[in-house]
């Protein structure tokens, strides 16, 4: 018995390579989106390769009388498979789940030819809209095909802010940090920030800065130190650290803490009676599980996806310009 190969569905990425236009072009071709401004070339192009390659839109979206469905998009560099960045999803697929949404997710690992797959993909099933998230605060090139549909942004955000962003206040997170401390009764307080140009960077430090002001104490330059944003980072910070005199530190994320804390033990020194120690990020498999548990800022990855929703479905406004920022919270724990 002879079996038939099998072969998969026809892609707008198909039509597109076909006819040697855009997906872009495509999409507003077989959606007949008013007010495109397609050649007649470029169309009768489309209309054919469609017709050689048998393609098909969704079935589902051409019977919606709203020209939409029920599907909010998500797609994602990587967040999927990085263990705290992934409440972005859950948060946003509950806040989808709550206005009669579903979410579907798209993790393309930072692969461009998958990424514009997926986005098609969501562009036939005429998505409400999509997110698209990274799984670090940065500025991005926003994909071309996104401007096809309504997009906000998530834990990113466009130079030109061009579409409305959901990101971390990393300035309020580096204040709040700060804060923590000093309510420990510290006031000579080192900072160890990343040697990484970001958002972060350059946020937890004028929140730390903020907060030295707010309480009356000189910011000094000697007390912040550079670092690889990662445990060999803090170790390596550790001597310097001592050697400033500081009875707190700040620390740029939880994995530069985890280093400092195996710096200072083997140096004698105890957390906190001797020195405390405040992390960034909250990232559970490290934060509470060090000893002493180490006391730190979330980053509010599952709020970042319920908030992007909401964004997205016109039910909590960007704010200026165009930017939410979403509050970093304070987990107290026992080193300090």
């Amino acid at each position: 018995m002879e079996h038939g190969r099998a072969t998969s569905a026809v892609t707008m990425r198909d039509v597109a390579k076909a006819a040697g236009v855009s997906v872009a072009t495509v999409s507003h071709v077989v959606n007949d989106k008013p007010g495109a401004r397609i050649g007649d070339d470029a169309r009768r192009r489309v209309h054919e390769a469609v017709a050689a390659l048998g393609y098909r839109p969704n079935a589902l979206a051409k019977t919606l009388s709203e020209g939409t469905s029920r599907f909010i998009g998500l797609v994602a560099d990587a967040i999927a498979t990085t263990p705290f960045a992934g409440q972005i999803i859950h948060g946003a697929q509950d806040e989808a789940w709550r206005h009669g949404f579903v979410l579907l997710v798209a993790n393309t690992e930072s692969n461009t030819a998958v990424e514009n797959d997926a986005i098609a993909m969501m562009l036939e099933h005429q998505v409400r809209g999509i997110l698209y998230s990274t799984w670090y605060h940065r500025r991005i090139d926003v994909p071309p095909l996104l401007q096809n549909t309504d997009t906000v942004l998530v834990n990113c955000f466009a130079e030109d802010d061009a579409f409305p962003a959901v990101v971390p206040d990393e300035e309020q997170g580096g204040r709040a940090a700060t804060e923590g401390l000093l309510a420990a009764g510290h006031r000579r307080i080192a900072f160890i920030n990343t040697t990484s140009p970001s958002p972060a960077q350059t946020g937890r430090l004028a929140g730390y800065r903020a907060a030295l002001d707010a309480a009356g104490i000189a910011y000094d330059d000697a007390l912040v130190f550079s670092a690889e944003p990662a445990q060999e980072g803090g170790y390596a910070a550790a001597g310097a650290v001592i050697d400033s005199g500081a009875t707190g530190v700040f620390c740029h994320n939880d994995r530069v803490a985890m280093g400092l804390y195996d710096g200072l033990r083997e140096r004698g020194l105890r957390i906190p009676d001797d020195v405390a120690v405040m992390g960034f990020d909250n990232q559970d498999v490290i934060a509470a599980h060090l000893r002493p548990p180490l006391s730190t800022v979330a980053l509010p990855h599952y709020e970042l996806g319920a908030a992007g929703v909401r964004t997205l479905l016109g039910l909590e406004p960007a704010g200026a310009p165009d930017r939410l920022l979403v509050t970093c919270p304070l987990v107290p724990r026992a080193s300090l």
